[in-house]
């Protein structure tokens, strides 16, 4: 075994996160052909089946996964090198350092952060979404100045509070005969082809204990990990979801919505560090936050 080389590991990574060898060669400005031949000299260097070869694609293998997962954890902790050379570049007054969770990443961000650079017109704004647990783990290595996340979070470096506490509600597709009840039950949705989100998430846990304490279980037949997945399978019309209304912003007009009986509220969290820097900027964030975040809960529920 040899120790792989950083252009066959960049390749590797490019693989996995566009999806095809033609992608991934055009992200490293190199030939299709020499992108294959860096990931066949990684799998051979390494001595793992990394990927599957179906029909001309490559699928990642279980170990290509853990291998890739690895990687990128390595990869993100140069990147914090890099945010905190950036940091000591830039003065320190007008940089706000964000962590969101990746439902939270597409339409919400980009409004909130509309709004609030209309306010401070000078910050520099540095988004990450990724995973709660990462975000946790950088505010309190006060690696971000405030984040946005749905596990909670219990330790004393750290101010926590809610974003808007709105309760889950049934979303389904167009046309769907449960859009002639002004309100969905679990009974309801029983027997209904349901798309949920993998075992192990806030929401996972939440919807299954719902269904529990009426002595019923959905019928999953489609799970994710992320909620632009699973609203995009209910928007294609393989099932039915309970969700937050905050998270439906990508499938608006392509989804009915109704509310859920009974009413199970879902928390989305601000977090902070308690001896946070640049507190003026992190409190007007906060507050364009919750505004963003009603503003657009409105829009959706009545739509």
């Amino acid at each position: 075994m040899r120790t792989p080389n950083l252009r066959q590991i960049e390749a590797f990574k490019a693989v996995i996160e566009t999806g095809t060898v033609s992608r991934a060669a055009e992200l490293l400005s190199i030939s299709q052909p020499a992108a294959s031949k860096l990931l066949t000299h990684l799998e051979q260097d390494v001595g793992l089946e990394l990927f599957d070869r179906r029909r001309g694609r490559l699928v990642p293998t279980e170990r290509g996964m853990r291998l890739y997962e690895e990687i990128d954890r390595i990869f993100t902790g140069v990147n914090q090198i890099n945010r905190a050379i950036e940091s000591i570049r830039r003065e320190e007054h007008d940089r706000l350092l964000v962590g969101v969770m990746p439902g939270l990443a597409g339409p919400f961000i980009g409004r909130a952060t509309v709004g609030f650079l209309k306010r401070h017109p000078k910050a520099f704004v540095s988004i990450s979404a990724r995973s709660s647990q990462f975000i946790a783990d950088w505010l309190m290595a006060r690696q971000l100045d405030v984040g946005l996340i749905t596990m909670e979070v219990d330790h004393s470096h750290l101010a926590v509070e809610p974003l808007l506490s709105l309760p889950l509600v049934c979303v389904m597709p167009q046309g769907h005969p449960l859009e002639r009840k002004s309100r969905v039950t679990a009974q309801d949705l029983a027997k209904e082809p349901f798309v949920s989100f993998r075992e192990g998430s806030r929401t996972r846990s939440q919807v299954d204990a719902v269904f529990r304490k009426q002595g019923l279980a959905p019928n999953t037949v489609l799970d994710a990990s992320l909620a632009t997945t699973v609203c995009e399978l209910v928007a294609q019309g393989l099932g039915v979801t309970l969700e937050h209304p905050l998270l439906l912003e990508s499938v608006r007009g392509r989804v009915s919505v109704r509310p859920f009986d009974p009413p199970s509220p879902l928390d989305f969290l601000l977090c902070r560090p308690r001896e946070a820097r640049n507190v003026g900027l992190v409190d007007a964030f906060i507050e364009e936050a919750r505004k963003t975040a009603a503003e657009i809960s409105t829009e959706l529920l009545n739509s």
